[in-house]
């Protein structure tokens, strides 16, 4: 033993001296609230067994019974086991997605369920743990380096595997969590001006549903003149190149038998030739970034119809309704509206527990499920709300700052990748029941109903725990 470093065995055996007790405090808090939640949206006062596991509220207790002991499992096995076990349980995952695909249950249109004794368990919850780790596992190895482009391939398709899977399900809002993980490659020093283009081609899509091409496209055109005024400031000069663009679009649109939309298009793609030689003769090279973003656009923009139309109807509605392309308060825009309607009434301080007229009179469909934040915001109002929102923003900060003082890639990467998920998770569930996001069934963590959400969720952030604890162990062992 080294003089100084005389830390003794029980106190490096202690297992809650290790773990983040702050952590720790924030999950479990959630998860009580989520269950008191749980029992007000499903409480039936007529009924003769409170106690019956016929109740969603009796169901959701035991399965925080079963995630309790998986947790005290998880903090006591070696951190090294999940390294070790990281391909097999991707393995495992991506096999389940399959045997869901092929064998499972439908359920409110998504083949994503197994299902055992009135007990349904979602594969894609696991398989989001399994893709984790195995991102972890890929991008802690030696030789990775995330701005190298076989690598960023390589921890690409550890994603888009599920993510192909979870789509073919018809889940797409499931898979649409594993896009969290590009956060991820930022932190690890992807560039950040990768992320553009997927930014611009959600603007893009979007808009295209909303306007006319000719529209985006005259709106682009005047964008460009504006970025050469504040590159080069010479606004008059690319103002009149524009609406030399515009005016030949005009001519050949009444001249001829195309429409306004391929008349634009013929006469942007002239101008465009003609730019490229005046930007390649004069060296001013700043002016490509705009002829690519306007070139990307006139060919995605046509094709987003497209795209559009390959979404299920559900898709479709739920897209319109949330650009605000149709009014629905009856039908498929009804859940949200409603919730809306619970949000609001709650006020400042609530109605009070169990005193909630829009949720116990079952105005809001999937109360319990997707929608259980109206629960909270109606009994609870705003402070309520505030308190579940402070504690999921503390816990995502907490598991980051977790990720910074593992020394290890493996669980920082590891770290980040469950905070990403979770800051993905509450933003749509909180955003779809006020409105802000499109419905896409994804619950709110460790509150929504679920047996098997709450048990991934759990596993999903006490592995995170366990991997810090290490970094605890380590410290101990050095006296520190």
């Amino acid at each position: 033993m080294i003089s100084g470093y005389n830390i003794s065995s029980k106190q490096r055996n202690s297992l809650f001296g290790k773990v983040d007790m702050v952590a720790m405090f924030l999950y479990i808090a959630i998860v009580l609230i989520g269950l008191v939640t749980i029992t007000s949206a499903s409480y039936d006062p007529e009924s003769d067994n409170f106690f019956s596991l016929s109740h969603n509220y009796m169901k959701q207790a035991l399965w925080i019974g079963i995630s309790a002991v998986v947790v005290v499992v998880v903090l006591l096995l070696d951190r090294r086991l999940f390294h070790m076990f990281a391909i097999p349980s991707y393995v495992v995952g991506v096999g389940l997605l399959i045997a869901a695909l092929l064998f499972g249950r439908e359920v409110n249109g998504a083949k994503a369920w197994f299902e055992f004794g009135g007990f349904r368990v979602q594969p894609v919850e696991f398989a989001k743990i399994a893709t984790a780790l195995m991102m972890a596992r890929v991008m802690s190895d030696y030789s990775f380096n995330i701005k190298r482009p076989i690598d960023l391939i390589k921890v690409g398709a550890v994603i888009m595997l599920p993510f192909s899977i979870i789509v073919l399900q018809n889940d797409t809002g499931s898979g649409l969590v594993l896009g969290a993980f590009i956060f991820v490659f930022f932190r690890e020093g992807l560039s950040k001006y990768i992320y553009f283009p997927v930014i611009y081609t959600a603007f893009l899509f979007i808009v295209a549903l909303i306007f006319e091409p000719v529209v985006i496209f005259t709106v682009l055109l005047l964008l460009f003149a504006g970025y050469s005024y504040l590159k080069h400031g010479a606004f008059i000069g690319h103002l009149r190149f524009v609406l030399i663009i515009l005016l030949a679009s005009i001519l050949l649109a009444a001249f001829t038998s195309m429409s306004g939309y391929m008349a634009l298009m013929i006469s942007s793609l002239l101008a465009i030739v003609v730019l490229l030689f005046f930007v390649f003769k004069t060296h001013t090279l700043s002016l490509l970034w705009p002829i690519v973003l306007f070139v990307y656009a006139m060919i995605f923009v046509p094709t987003s119809d497209y795209l559009f139309t390959k979404l299920e109807p559900h898709q479709q509605n739920r897209i319109r309704i949330f650009v605000g392309m149709v009014e629905d308060t009856q039908d498929m825009g009804y859940n949200v509206y409603q919730s809306k309607i619970a949000i609001g009434s709650g006020g400042l301080v609530g109605k009070g527990y169990l005193e909630g007229t829009q949720t116990r009179f079952n105005f809001v469909p999937e109360k319990h499920t997707d929608f259980i934040f109206c629960v909270m915001g109606e009994e609870w109002g705003f402070i309520g709300c505030f308190v579940v929102v402070a504690l999921y923003i503390a816990l995502i900060l907490r598991l980051m700052r977790m990720g910074e003082r593992i020394k290890e890639p493996f669980g920082r990467v590891y770290c980040y990748s469950v905070a990403a998920m979770l800051l993905l998770h509450v933003i749509v569930n909180i955003g779809m029941t006020i409105g802000l996001m499109p419905v896409m069934g994804i619950p709110l963590p460790l509150m929504s109903y679920g047996g098997s959400s709450l048990l991934a969720f759990s596993l999903l952030i006490m592995i995170a725990v366990r991997l810090d604890a290490s970094t605890s162990d380590n410290d101990m062992s050095m006296g520190v």
